[in-house]
């Protein structure tokens, strides 16, 4: 039954918790031939090309990019072979992106499975990254689908420089507010907005409407990340936090807004502390409990609601329909998530 009532804002009151398998049901099937789509897709010959991705296929995550696609196409129309395309597409890219960075970071595990460059090397991961990238590439011109490359080719750009402008910032420790968004916008966001332009450009030709999803998706990445980022600092309804942003040097938003508020002698010392390669347990907490007594937390949060709400603002120029509540409840999912 369609509810023809407009989206609620969503705020602490207002926010649903349904479980992520509550909110895929309606794209479950979808998800299921996804997989087999996927795993089709990166099958090899290559006997240890083919090794590594069966171990790789193990570490399925969410799949909450896919899932954005499917439920950004059915807003308007049906799903197609092009929604299944550019869903696979997308995942290919991710998963790519993901390899990189464990051998960037040198990363012993990945969604609690040894990495793919801890168990063979640095040298096969990003082969393995290469391939699922060529994969990408081949799978558009396969289906002709040059609008889909396009709207993704822009999403690497835009990860890729994401990615260096957030190494030269954290090497001046010259972080502010309006380059985290910057950052964030590049990194995360325009990956997550991809997924909705191109589940938007696979059931209809109009362009308006693939910008608004372009925009809907931008907003609902940003929410995305804050909500990591509220993570490192042991948000409320969060289990124990790893604080690896904390030990890594990276100047996140709960921090930025912390400075914001707190007398500044306090601040440099915690700038001091955050700018330490190797911190004590010590020094870790002296920095979570900076930001939690100067409203780091609060304020971050606060923005969080702002980024899903502009995205709820954007649904709510579309008529009414399940599939519009159902993408609403999955915004409501990527701020309440415990992980």
């Amino acid at each position: 039954m369609i509810d023809n009532s407009e989206l609620e804002p969503i705020n602490s009151e207002t926010v649903t918790h349904k479980t992520l398998k509550e909110i895929t049901a309606p794209v479950s099937e979808n998800l299921s031939e996804f997989r087999r789509f996927f795993k089709d897709t990166i099958r090899s010959d290559v006997f240890l090309l083919d090794q590594i991705v069966r171990y790789l296929i193990r570490q399925k995550g969410k799949e909450l990019r896919p899932t954005l696609v499917f439920m950004s196409a059915r807003l308007f129309g049906d799903i197609n072979e092009r929604t299944y395309v550019g869903a696979t597409m997308i995942e290919l890219l991710h998963t790519a992106t993901l390899i990189h960075d464990d051998v960037v970071d040198e990363a012993d595990t990945r969604r609690g499975l040894l990495s793919i460059n801890k168990i063979w090397n640095n040298k096969a991961g990003v082969l393995l990254g290469d391939f699922l990238l060529s994969k990408g590439l081949l799978i558009a011109l396969e289906h002709e689908e040059f609008q889909l490359l396009k709207v993704q080719s822009r999403a690497v750009q835009s990860m890729s420089e994401g990615e260096l402008r957030q190494l030269k910032t954290a090497g001046l420790f010259n972080m502010t507010e309006e380059r985290y968004f910057q950052i964030i916008s590049e990194k995360t966001a325009s990956l997550i907005s991809t997924c909705c332009e191109c589940g938007a450009v696979s059931t209809t030709d109009d362009e308006e409407i693939h910008e608004l999803m372009r925009e809907i998706g931008m907003n609902i990445g940003i929410a995305f990340q804050i909500r990591d980022d509220l993570f490192d600092y042991g948000a409320y309804d969060v289990g124990k936090p790893t604080r690896n942003d904390i030990q890594e040097r990276k100047v996140t938003l709960p921090l930025i807004k912390a400075f914001e508020q707190a007398p500044k002698r306090k601040s440099a010392h915690i700038r001091a502390l955050m700018k330490k390669r190797k911190k004590t347990s010590s020094n870790v907490e002296d920095i979570v409990d900076f930001v939690h007594q100067n409203g780091g937390m609060e304020s971050a949060r606060e923005s969080m609601y702002e980024y899903a709400n502009k995205a709820i603002d954007g649904l709510n120029t579309l008529p009414a329909s399940d599939a519009k509540q159902d993408l609403a409840d999955l915004i409501h999912y990527v701020i309440t998530r415990k992980k």
